[in-house]
């Protein structure tokens, strides 16, 4: 078992209170972690603590900012092995996943590192005789990151490298269902040399997150909220930071289909089909939620990825390598198996895996999928994918914008110049055409449309999102005034 600690204004420290809340194994039941339960005294300190570094951190020139970053994406490599088993013990992730949650997490940091000299902006022509305006970015001060426990390495990186970049100074309010594994982020920050109160860390047990985030949010030096999780607290937080007017970049649910056209490369579609349903057992935003299939096409592609799909290795990643650990919790066992359930009892088949008696679900697949099931249009977050049979392009594209969510998407073809046509009308905020729906890389703009949020992570987009625009100008001739 880990003793987390929380960091405030460089020292590591229990709650106020000394309370604390413990997360458990999701396969045994045992004790993962025991992390403080921050108080809503605690989390005020954090923000005065960043704060109170903001300043100096700001000034900072910014090659300064790069070489720090360029050390914690070093030091969060060589914490690999520690990762992959905190995230075993708290979420029950395999070792694939958490190696990838690595690596990308070290990229975003190296991205964020060359962001430091990229803050630009632009002289703009004036009306006024001698006037030099200007746009400029500017650091916007505190910034509040919120992460989920899913891709617990690369969603916390995400939430504050590109702020740290930009000269913010940053707390981060760890996930109750993986403490240790978002405090291992924050000790590379601090192996890499971070001042004193550039980057918090705040724990809290789970019924106490309303009021740990109202009260930082209302705190007047926090000047954006970056959150990534559901949909449905997604909403709480955009609300709560209306309330206060502070700015929120929200990565929510998604729905992602995947579709396959009659002139699909049926072996390239099975491949990322595989990847993008199953990976991190269907528990990503990204991931295959919906494949929608030609008929002409169908029952080869569903033959091919129903094979692949039983032989993937299903166990406890803490006993040797899987591709399908434990999934979070039996309330996404719970939830699948109710959605299996009713689409069967409304005429789905069920083609390979399902229902499940504990959190070591194994990959299942529903074939003739409806509008009148469950499936079609509510999140599953885990490994059961529905398949709807279209006919015609046309039917696919209706198919696929049949959703409140528009994350990621996908859409296999030969015809390229067919591929780009069909991305373009695809409510999504990412389409990958012959690549799989969980793609993610540091420099790319990341977001969502319609209940999958807005905002964008990601290279220029991110500096957008963690600085303001300023206008100023300067008067270098002598201005004339009508009185």
């Amino acid at each position: 078992m880990i003793e987390q600690k929380m960091l405030i204004a460089g020292q590591e420290c229990a709650a106020g209170n000394g309370a604390t809340f413990e997360r458990r194994n999701p396969l045994d039941g045992s004790v993962a972690t025991r992390a403080p339960a921050a108080t809503t005294e605690d989390a005020i300190r954090a923000c005065d603590a960043a704060a109170a570094a903001f300043p100096a951190w700001s000034q900072l020139g910014p090659n300064a900012r790069r070489a720090m970053l360029m050390k914690a994406s070093q030091a969060l490599e060589a914490k690999g092995e520690a990762i992959a088993a905190a995230m075993a013990a708290e979420t029950g992730a395999s070792g694939i996943w958490a190696g990838f949650n690595v690596h990308l997490a070290a990229s975003m940091l190296l991205e964020a590192a060359s962001l430091t000299t990229q803050i630009n902006g632009e002289i703009i022509p004036s009306d006024v005789p001698g006037s030099v305006a200007m746009a400029v970015r500017q650091p916007a001060g505190v910034v509040l990151g919120i992460a989920p426990w899913n891709a617990p390495v690369i969603l916390a990186v995400r939430s504050i490298s590109t702020a740290l970049a930009c000269g913010n100074t940053v707390i981060l309010k760890g996930s109750e269902l993986c403490p240790a594994t978002h405090g291992l982020i924050i000790e590379a920050l601090q192996d890499a040399g971070l001042p004193a109160g550039v980057v918090n860390f705040v724990t809290n047990a789970p019924a106490d997150a309303g009021a740990v985030v109202e009260a930082i949010v209302a705190h007047p030096a926090v000047r954006r909220v970056s959150f990534t999780g559901s949909t449905k607290v997604g909403r709480i937080i955009g609300q709560t930071c209306a309330r206060h007017l502070k700015p929120a970049l929200l990565e929510l649910g998604g729905k992602a289909p995947f579709l396959v056209l009659d002139d699909a490369d049926i072996d390239a579609a099975v491949n990322a089909a595989t990847f993008g349903a199953f990976a991190n057992s269907g528990q990503i935003c990204m991931s295959t939620e919906r494949f929608v299939v030609d008929n002409k096409v169908a029952d080869e592609f569903i033959a091919k990825f129903a094979a692949k799909a039983r032989s993937l290795p299903l166990g406890d990643p803490r006993k040797g390598p899987v591709v399908l650990g434990s999934v979070i919790d039996l309330a996404t066992v719970e939830r699948c198996n109710a959605m299996i359930d009713d689409a069967l009892a409304k005429g789905g088949k069920l083609v390979c895996g399902g229902k499940a008696e504990s959190t070591l679900m194994p990959a299942t697949l529903i074939d003739h999928v409806t509008p009148a099931m469950r499936i079609f249009h509510e999140e599953t977050f885990g490994p059961v994918k529905g398949i709807v049979r279209v006919n015609g392009e046309e039917e696919a594209i209706a198919t696929a914008n049949d959703n409140e969510f528009g994350l990621s998407s996908a859409v296999f073809t030969r015809d390229t110049a067919r591929g780009w046509r069909v991305a373009a009308r695809i409510e999504a905020g990412i389409c990958h055409i012959n690549g799989p729906t969980v793609h993610d890389e540091a420099q790319m703009p990341f977001g969502g449309v319609k209940a999958s949020g807005y905002g964008h992570f990601g290279g220029q987009q991110g500096i957008n999102a963690f600085t303001e625009t300023r206008w100023v100008t300067m008067q270098t001739a002598e201005r004339h005034y009508p009185f």
